[in-house]
């Protein structure tokens, strides 16, 4: 291809949104030479800032979009919201409950079918819990809301001994309160704000401290069969959320109910996911993509697969089994030995069985 096809080509792939900001780039950098031909230190700095500016705008503006796009690809997933929900969305003061309302919002605007919000609080009166704040904010951001006061801190902390963690009676308490406000209030719809982390880490859990693969699902009908309830941020990253919040200015509310309770079982795993995040880049996407590709035939739950009564066929199956490998992922396709192994099947003996 000659140079004059190669930079046509390069032009055809310019977006306009990335034309104006080369451009922009390049009359930074026009004004970044200039100043520092003239010498002025505090120019300098101002240039300087002026670039630190424009590149957080940019990288905020790329994290917006690929939240709203996530929430968005979510909610269509798993028909999450339909035409005429009115959804409760479940506001603790946290940043991923001032996220999941500040992006449903968004989406509400420009969605191609209408559905109503009403943000709840549950104000549990733990002590020093800056009651103003959410009624301020969600004023202020002009959506419907209703705090719902209710003493299970009292409660919690009469039943649960000194020194054990509060979480499974505070939860259980706290979704029942609310289950009876979505009632009441008329709404179809209860939106949580777990993300990905959350997601992976209950895995975790449920496997290592209560021996079941049980996930928290994107969708589900509750225990009584009453209402659907519905995590919208399912396909989101826990530090996204927090960045997003940072960038967003929330007025966030600590839950100070738990304190500082060490060796809590989710702390565990999130430092855990944390750390496999660090170490090993990819290792968490591939288990948060697991979730949704199970095969039930190559797992142990009976209820799930008829390991029972299946017989051989004689037909090839698709995802079948390569009997007796250790590493099905890691060979060549077509013939299932791992990767290191470069010895020919026709070479192995084969002892005749009896």
């Amino acid at each position: 291809m000659t140079q004059a096809a190669l930079h046509e080509s390069h032009l055809s792939s310019v977006t306009p949104e990335k034309e104006v900001r080369m451009v922009d780039d390049a009359l930074l950098f026009a004004q970044a030479a200039l100043v520092v031909e003239s010498g002025s230190p505090s120019a300098i700095a101002d240039v300087a800032d002026e670039a630190r500016a424009k590149k957080h705008a940019f990288e905020m503006n790329k994290l917006s979009k690929r939240l709203h796009r996530e929430v968005g690809q979510a909610i269509t997933d798993f028909n999450m919201i339909e035409d005429g929900d009115k959804v409760m969305v479940c506001m603790s003061g946290g940043k991923d409950s001032y996220g999941m309302l500040d992006i449903l919002m968004n989406l509400q605007k420009r969605a191609p079918i209408k559905f109503e919000i009403i943000a709840v609080n549950l104000d549990q009166k733990q002590p020093g819990f800056p009651e103003h704040v959410l009624p301020e904010y969600l004023t202020k951001v002009g959506v419907p809301f209703r705090i719902e006061e209710q003493d299970t801190y009292s409660v919690v902390k009469k039943v649960i001994p000194e020194g054990k963690t509060t979480c499974s009676l505070c939860s259980r308490l706290r979704r029942g309160i609310l289950y009876r406000v979505a009632t009441e209030v008329g709404a179809t719809k209860i939106a949580l704000g777990h993300h990905r982390d959350d997601i992976l880490q209950t895995m975790f859990m449920n496997m290592f401290f209560g021996s079941t693969l049980k996930g928290m699902p994107p969708k589900l009908v509750t225990d009584n069969g009453e209402h659907v309830v519905i995590r919208p941020m399912a396909y989101c990253r826990e530090k996204d959320l927090a960045t997003y919040a940072e960038h967003r200015q929330f007025p966030i509310i600590p839950c100070n109910l738990c304190g500082s309770q060490e060796g809590l079982q989710r702390q565990q795993m999130r430092e855990m996911i944390n750390e496999w995040d660090k170490k090993f880049p990819g290792r968490v996407d591939n288990m948060f993509t697991a979730l949704s590709n199970i095969v039930p035939s190559h797992m142990m739950d009976r209820k799930l697969y008829p390991f029972e009564t299946i017989k051989a066929t004689g037909t090839p199956m698709k995802g079948g089994d390569i009997a007796f490998d250790e590493d099905e992922g890691c060979g060549d396709p077509s013939d299932g030995l791992p990767a290191e192994t470069k010895v020919s099947l026709s070479t192995i003996s084969i002892r005749k069985a009896g």
